[in-house]
C-alpha cells in the first residue's frame, strides 16, 4: 500500500496530496454508511428515559416522514440528535456541522438551534428560562424551529409508537449525503 513521502504537511509533493485526494473523496463517499452504522448502534438509552436514542430517532424521522416533509428534513429528523453520544453538552451543534455541507441553511439553523430550543420544555423545572428560545423570536428560521421541536422531537419518546425501520430511511440518508455539498 502506498503512503505519502511526508512527515509534515508542508513537506508533501503534489503527487502526495493527489493520493490523498483520492482517498479522502472515497472515504467522504462513504460517510452515509458510517451514519447508518452509528446510528443502528444506538439502542441504548440515557438512563431514565421510555426509549433508546435509536428510537427517539426513528419516531422523529417516522413523524417528519409521515407529515409529507422533505426527504432533507426527514434525514435533519433522523439525525438531529446523533451528536448526543459523543458531544452531550452541544449535541445540537454537532449534528448541524455533520449535516451542514449536505442541507440547506434552514435545515442546518434547525437542527443547530433545536437544543436550545426544545429546552422551553422543562428547563423552568431545573430552575432556568424556559423562554430562553425568545431572543431568536425575530430569526427567519425561528418559528421553523418552534414547529420542528414541537412536532419531531419532544413528543417522540413513546415506546408504543410505530416507527418506521431505519432500513427504511437508509437510501434517503445516502442521497441527501451523496449530494454536492453546499458551500461551507
Amino acid at each position: 500500500m502506498k503512503k505519502v513521502s511526508f512527515t509534515e504537511m508542508k513537506h508533501g509533493t503534489k503527487e502526495d496530496y493527489l493520493f490523498l485526494d483520492k482517498h479522502e473523496r472515497k472515504y467522504a463517499g462513504e460517510t452515509a454508511d458510517r451514519i447508518i452504522k452509528f446510528m443502528s448502534g444506538l439502542t441504548e438509552t440515557l438512563e431514565g428515559y421510555q426509549v433508546s436514542r435509536l428510537e427517539h430517532s426513528l419516531q422523529s424521522a417516522t413523524k417528519a416522514f409521515k407529515n409529507g416533509e422533505s426527504e432533507e428534513m426527514v434525514v435533519a429528523a433522523l439525525l438531529h440528535d446523533i451528536g448526543d453520544e459523543l458531544a452531550p453538552m452541544n449535541h445540537s451543534e454537532y449534528a448541524a456541522a455533520i449535516l451542514k455541507p449536505y442541507v440547506s441553511e434552514k435545515t442546518h439553523w434547525i437542527v443547530k438551534m433545536h437544543g436550545l430550543f426544545q429546552t422551553f420544555y422543562y428547563v423552568h423545572h431545573l430552575g432556568g428560562n424556559r423562554y430562553k428560545r425568545e431572543e431568536y423570536k425575530d430569526h427567519k428560521y425561528y418559528q421553523a424551529t418552534v414547529d420542528f421541536c414541537e412536532n419531531y422531537d419532544q413528543g417522540c419518546f413513546d415506546p408504543n409508537y410505530k416507527s418506521l425501520p431505519l432500513e427504511h430511511f437508509a437510501p434517503m440518508v445516502k442521497r441527501i449525503f451523496s449530494r454536492k455539498p453546499y458551500s461551507t
